[in-house]
């Protein structure tokens, strides 16, 4: 499913080398979906119980179907992105980009409640981007991260009241009461435009709402926060929504592991704070995750019943959404479910499965792309990348790679940051799709 044409123009990382000897012409895609005689492989594929291969659903062929492909439309711009990150993305140089005039910027959505990982998230996706990302430099508190083509705004900044004046009026942060919409519609279309801003700033530290900050645009603009898709007028100006959703089992599990076991909290008391936003929560939140183009569901484990740690990722793709074409294991339209062979993928109790489907979300046709289980070597997963397409990566290995750049960071051994790194990569390429500009990935003059 990979492509090995000279349009690649990289050279996968020194760290990858050794696992990736044998060169591409090693690297085949599996002709049949049986297991390996002599192997901890399986593979099951689903219709009606019985082991078969299900078409492909026809669809209209949309950009770079084909992972590892590459695609620059007539009289596109190229965009060479370069940032030297040595530890993890050896010989990987980044040149930047400014907004050009006339220029529109592409506008992502993430909504996703308080403690779901949205910071390293974001970290992922303007990582594919090339360029440090940074805090804002405007000398004092500040929620906006900035690259050198990305800007991430934190919609709590449109909070109406800051901490004090919530217990006045007894609203959460969720309530949309406590939220300045007009405002945020005004300065997400204005973006959109490509205008600068003049936004408001809430500090987390204190509570308070502080004094303005100026953003200019940059050629990718990401809201992020709890309301993104709650007002229509906002929806509509959304490129492409993204929603974690983390069901409560997991949201629990997550807090006693850092409340309870790390910063002492009471069970009852971790309970308390769970249950007194769950309201506004079921009311107010979770419905914009039927507006979202791609959700990123994690839930408990189907491995082994009863484990609070293990968890399964999905990664539901809706179909039809402009310059984005599904990830997919193996065979596009199968339903396949597969467990990595143990002496190439390394895993602890319970192990992995990486499962692939067509499914509906919302009422539109989708296909769904997870992994359940945890591994324990990260450049392993270069194993589990072989067998996948339509990635948005544009090298063999960048999946592993950018991996890599956040080992140790939550979710580096499972689903969780598998498939955010997928969709980080995906948002890189609608915006080459959307744009018409391609950003390249160039050897670096210390990797030459």
């Amino acid at each position: 499913p990979h492509s090995t044409t000279t349009e690649m123009r990289t050279v996968v990382s020194a760290a990858l080398l050794a696992v990736l000897v044998g060169s591409a012409q090693a690297y085949v895609a599996p002709v049949a979906m049986r297991p390996v005689a002599g192997s901890r492989q399986g593979v099951s594929m689903k219709l009606g119980g019985a082991p078969a291969m299900l078409p492909l659903r026809n669809r209209a062929a949309t950009l770079s179907s084909v992972q590892g492909s590459s695609f620059t439309p007539a009289g596109a711009q190229t965009v060479r992105i370069t940032s030297m990150n040595q530890a993890r993305q050896v010989g990987r140089e980044i040149t930047t980009m400014a907004l050009a005039d006339g220029q529109k910027p592409i506008i992502i959505g993430l909504a996703a409640d308080s403690g779901c990982g949205k910071s390293t998230f974001m970290r992922r996706v303007t990582a594919c981007f090339g360029g440090e990302c940074k805090l804002n430099d405007i000398g004092r508190e500040t929620n906006t991260l900035i690259s050198d083509m990305t800007t991430v705004i934190c919609l709590d900044d449109y909070h109406l009241n800051d901490r004090a004046g919530r217990k006045v009026t007894g609203l959460t942060a969720l309530d949309p009461r406590e939220n300045n919409f007009d405002l945020m519609y005004e300065q997400v279309k204005a973006i959109k435009e490509g205008k600068s801003i003049s936004k408001p700033i809430y500090n987390h530290v204190n509570g308070t709402l502080d004094e303005n900050e100026t953003i200019e645009p940059t050629p990718i603009v990401i809201f992020e926060g709890l309301h993104p898709f709650h007002d229509d007028r906002v929806n509509e100006l959304m490129d492409f929504k993204i929603y974690v959703d983390i069901t409560p089992d997991v949201k629990f599990n997550w807090k006693v592991q850092r409340d309870h076991e790390e910063r002492g909290h009471s069970i009852e008391s971790i309970k308390e704070s769970i249950e007194a936003r769950k309201p506004d929560f079921d009311a107010y939140i979770d419905p914009q995750k039927e507006k979202a183009d791609c959700v990123i569901m994690v839930e408990p484990t189907d491995l082994a019943p009863g484990d609070k740690k293990t968890i399964k990722v999905s990664m539901i793709q809706c179909e039809g959404v402009e310059g984005y074409t599904p990830s997919y294991l193996w065979d596009e339209g199968s339903s396949i479910e597969w467990t990595p062979c143990g002496t190439k993928l390394a895993c602890s109790a319970p192990g992995v499965k990486v499962f692939y489907g067509p499914d509906s979300w919302a009422g539109k046709p989708a296909q769904v792309l997870g992994m359940d289980g945890k591994f324990d070597q990260l450049d392993q997963l270069v194993y589990v990348e072989k067998a996948l397409s339509a990635t948005g990566s544009k090298y063999f290995g960048e999946v592993t790679e950018k991996m890599m750049a956040y080992e140790g960071q939550p979710g580096s051994n499972d689903g969780t940051g598998l498939l955010q790194t997928v969709c980080s990569l995906k948002v890189r390429e609608i915006y080459e799709s959307l744009t018409g500009k391609t950003i390249e990935v160039k050897e670096a003059a210390a990797a030459k």
